[in-house]
C-alpha cells in the first residue's frame, strides 16, 4: 500500500517543482525591456532574441532528490522586522558629510551608457544636509563645452521624441528627501549627424538646477555628451531612486 503511495506522490511532487520552476523563469524572462533593451539592440543589430536565462538546479542530496538540506542558522542575522544595517543608516543620516556643498543636496552624474547612435544617463540628487530637500518636476538643464560656456542645445521636458524605450517617466510630482535620501532624473539624447555642413555638437559639462529658482552646479559627465546635430537631448521627471 506504501508503495503505490509512494509512486502516486512522486510526480506530483516533480510537476510542482516544474511549475515552480516556470513561475520563477517567467518574470526574468519579461523583465529586460525599455530603454536598456533598445541600448542593447542598437549595440548589437544582428541579435535576433535574446539568450533565455539560465535555470541552475540544486544537486540531489542525502535528504531525497531534487531536495536540497538546509543550512545551520545564522545566529547573526537580523531577527524578524529588524533591516541589516539600519542602526548604520540612521547614524549616517543623522550627520551630514564634511563635503556637503552649501546647497545641501549633492549632485552626481553616473557613466554615460553608450550604443550606435543612442545616449542614456542619469544624475542623482543627495540630500546631505540636516533638513528635508523638495523637488519637484523637471531638472533645468545646459549643455556646455570645454571652456563652460552654453551650447544651443534644446532640453525637453519627457524622453519620448529621442526614443521609443524611454525610461519610465511619471511626470512632475513632488518629491521629498529626507536626510540621506536621493532622487534622479535620466538624460537621453542621439548622436546622430544628418548634415555634414553643420558642425556636432559636443558638450564637456552640464549645469544643472535641480529646483526651479534654486542654485546650480556644473557637473562633469563620465563621457561626452555627443549631440551630432540634433540638438536636443530630453529628460525624466525627478523621482526617487532605486
Amino acid at each position: 500500500m506504501s508503495r503505490c503511495h509512494d509512486r502516486a506522490m512522486t510526480p506530483i511532487r516533480r510537476r510542482s517543482a516544474a511549475l515552480a520552476l516556470v513561475s520563477v523563469a517567467v518574470p526574468l524572462a519579461v523583465s529586460g525591456c525599455g530603454l536598456s533593451e533598445e541600448l542593447e539592440r542598437e549595440r548589437d543589430p544582428a541579435r535576433t532574441a535574446a539568450a533565455a536565462p539560465a535555470v541552475s538546479s540544486a544537486p540531489a542530496t542525502d535528504a531525497g532528490p531534487g531536495l536540497v538540506t538546509a543550512e545551520p542558522l545564522d545566529t547573526d542575522a537580523p531577527r524578524y522586522g529588524e533591516l541589516p544595517g539600519a542602526a548604520e543608516d540612521t547614524a549616517t543620516a543623522a550627520q551630514p558629510s564634511a563635503a556637503c556643498p552649501s546647497s545641501g543636496v549633492r549632485i552626481e552624474p553616473s557613466i554615460i551608457d553608450a550604443a550606435m547612435g543612442l545616449r542614456a544617463m542619469h544624475v542623482t540628487v543627495t540630500n546631505c544636509g540636516a533638513e528635508p530637500y523638495r523637488l519637484g518636476g523637471y531638472p533645468e538643464l545646459q549643455v556646455l563645452d570645454e571652456h563652460r560656456e552654453p551650447l544651443d542645445v534644446q532640453v525637453l521636458e519627457g524622453t519620448e521624441p529621442v526614443t521609443s524605450g524611454q525610461p519610465d517617466d511619471l511626470g512632475p510630482h513632488p518629491v521629498t528627501l529626507k536626510p540621506g535620501e536621493s532622487g534622479q532624473t535620466e538624460l537621453v539624447w542621439r548622436n546622430t549627424v544628418t548634415d555634414t555642413t553643420t558642425n556636432a555638437v559636443n558638450g564637456t559639462y552640464l549645469r544643472i538646477t535641480p529646483v526651479e529658482g534654486g542654485p546650480s552646479e556644473v557637473i562633469t559627465p563620465q563621457g561626452r555628451i555627443d549631440l551630432g546635430n540634433t540638438g536636443r537631448i530630453g529628460t525624466t521627471a525627478w523621482h526617487r531612486s532605486p
